[in-house]
């Protein structure tokens, strides 16, 4: 029998087709680049997220959303550990947050990757990065080894496959913040729906650090809570707390799951030769929020380009990633960071803050909205000292 041909090298190979996979397959394709897009699971698939919307995810979905989203929230009601409810809503109409289905985002993403011309290859486990030759651009592969069939092989891979993924161990990340997320997604029957419309819950919660949510989706509700790993039973208790609170313990679940969101340590290397780091394979997400739909939609468009522009044989391309990903969210964690110690300490003051000090929870709506960052305005003068000093 004849030699098999050998397989064909891609331009950019992208491991995992979450928002910052399809970010960069989309934003590699476009730039021309021939891209595979390699993914686990089947798509569409379920995955463990409140599906709420910051206004940078929607300015950089790159996709028409408007099929996609159950409903938009301008009201935002805040609790203390359930105690002293208070309720806002956005002065001019503007929605807060827009609520998906992440199955549904995931799946229109991938579409609009394939669009553009990336393949996709899905139910491909990967078990392995080997990189040969050298780094220089133009030069040298990285070998994708999976468990059945033949490796694939890339000149430029982007790592989008989550925090537990291959890419972040090959690459070697490392975090510092460790939270795990309880989440379950509740059918309700319509008065339930009705008294949350346009509506959503975040709740300051007991466990140091924690916060519980609740995101209106049509005739579903998606309750959560979030916090520190170590403090695990606390949190499971504060989950069938609220869930209780809420009169929901024997409503029907379509899902109830946990998971583990990861927060880059400072310095932390985002790229290891001819493989580049994105979203949550990075731990690129916001630590106090938690919030990374938006992280892994902007990091992955730039690794996309950066990629391409590698695999085209720019000689800088892959050099200056780092600093292009540290200028954009190196800023944004640190600030998140600090915020996260002032709510950690001070829960309670977090509360009045946002329900009672002027002008405090019209700020909170224009970070939400995207028309400004925690980062943005720690640059205030005085802004970030006052923070510190709250946070010791």
């Amino acid at each position: 029998m004849p030699p098999e041909p050998p397989s064909p090298v891609f331009d950019v190979v992208v491991l995992g087709a979450g928002p910052a996979g399809t970010s960069a397959a989309r934003a590699a394709a476009e730039a021309g680049a021939r891209v595979c897009v390699l993914e686990r699971m089947a798509v569409p698939r379920y995955k463990t997220c409140g599906g709420g919307l910051v206004g940078l995810s929607v300015d950089h979905a790159g996709i028409d959303l408007a099929p996609l989203v159950r409903s938009r929230v301008d009201a935002l009601t805040m609790t203390l550990d359930g105690r002293h409810p208070v309720t806002r809503r956005s002065k001019d109409g503007r929605p807060l947050l827009s609520m998906v289905m992440r199955s549904e985002l995931d799946a229109a993403l991938l579409d609009s990757a394939k669009a553009a011309g990336a393949e996709v290859r899905t139910g491909v486990h990967v078990t392995g990065l080997r990189e040969e030759g050298t780094a220089e651009p133009g030069r040298g592969e990285v070998v994708v080894q999976v468990r059945s069939g033949p490796a694939v092989r890339a000149r430029v891979v982007v790592g989008a496959d989550g925090t537990s993924g291959r890419a972040g161990t090959h690459v070697g990340v490392t975090c510092d913040q460790v939270d795990v997320g309880l989440e379950g997604e509740f059918e309700v029957p319509a008065p339930v729906a009705g008294e949350w419309s346009g509506r959503m819950l975040l709740d300051w919660g007991p466990v140091p650090g924690s916060y519980g949510w609740v995101f209106p989706k049509g005739d579903m509700l998606t309750v959560g809570v979030i916090g520190a790993r170590e403090h695990g039973p606390a949190l499971r208790r504060y989950y069938d707390v609220l869930v209780e609170r809420l009169g929901l313990t024997a409503a029907p679940r379509l899902h109830d799951s946990g998971h583990l969101t990861r927060v880059r340590a400072a310095g932390s290397p985002l790229r290891r030769g001819r493989v580049l780091l994105a979203g949550d394979a990075a731990g690129l997400l916001d630590p106090w929020t938690r919030e990374g739909i938006s992280f892994a939609l902007r990091s992955g468009r730039l690794a996309g380009i950066s990629a391409a522009a590698g695999a085209a044989g720019d000689p800088t391309a892959l050099d200056r990633y780092p600093a292009r990903i540290e200028g954009v969210f190196g800023p944004e964690i640190a600030a998140g960071r600090s915020v996260l110690a002032v709510f950690t300490r001070r829960p309670a003051l977090m509360h009045t803050m946002m329900t009672r000090v002027p002008g405090t929870f019209g700020l909170f709506g224009r970070i939400i909205e995207g028309r400004s960052t925690i980062a943005r305005q720690l640059r205030r003068p005085g802004m970030a000292a006052a923070i510190a000093a709250l946070g010791r």
